[in-house]
């Protein structure tokens, strides 16, 4: 006789009622797949200890409180073998670089449908990174070598310095403040870094920085 699969655990962080009960309906037809618990926001789920208990955690980036982003990296610290697959309307550059910085194993769009999420939490326990084609797509592209500007080819000590802060999620005033520069000295140096790097977002920059080992992934 074979013996069934054991389950795979999930908790659910969703503030939209109704996407978070679709998911739990959702799950509660396959059974292989069983939900731990279902918040609205991430201070509720770490109030519990369902997190500890699961092995995947579907979660949004835009919720009250506590950010998608912010929740992530506090799974990841506190619960490493712990599977995040974020779940949400945004795929701007900005959004998808944060996640996958944060420690995302999957980054998939609300509009998925429940046999894409199902089997995305499947590839992510089996070791994949799960990720909706357009999501990929854009990952895939911000690795991709460019041409460099021959004419400025390397950073200065403060740009590497402003960028690495930029990995780390910085905002202009923070960075401004860390450096004990304006925040207009921010956004010049920032339009020299996308000139040297020949970059157009925040996203694109970082990606650029990591891929050359100019900065190293934010912890």
């Amino acid at each position: 006789m074979t013996t069934p699969p054991s389950p795979i655990h999930i908790t659910i962080i969703e503030d939209n009622r109704f996407i978070r009960s679709g998911w739990e309906v959702t799950f509660a037809g396959v059974p292989d797949l069983h939900v731990v618990g279902a918040f609205e926001s991430c201070e509720e789920a770490f109030a519990t200890t369902a997190i500890e208990g699961s092995d995947v955690v579907l979660m949004d980036i835009q919720l009250p409180g506590m950010s998608g982003v912010d929740g992530l990296r506090h799974i990841r610290k506190l619960y490493p073998r712990v599977a995040v697959v974020m779940c949400t309307v945004y795929d701007d550059d900005q959004h998808v670089f944060d996640a996958i910085c944060a420690g995302a194993v999957g980054y998939l769009l609300k509009k998925a449908t429940p046999e894409e999420v199902v089997k995305a939490i499947r590839d992510a326990i089996a070791g994949g990174s799960p990720m909706t084609p357009t999501i990929a797509r854009k990952v895939i592209a911000s690795f991709q070598p460019k041409k460099h500007n021959a004419i400025a080819e390397e950073l200065t000590e403060r740009e590497h310095e402003v960028l690495a802060k930029m990995a780390e999620g910085k905002s202009y005033a923070t960075i401004a403040n860390e450096l004990f520069i304006s925040v207009d000295g921010v956004r010049y140096h920032i339009r020299n870094i996308y000139l040297k790097l020949q970059v157009h977002s925040r996203a694109e920059a970082i990606a650029e920085g990591l891929k050359q080992r100019i900065i190293q992934p934010p912890r």
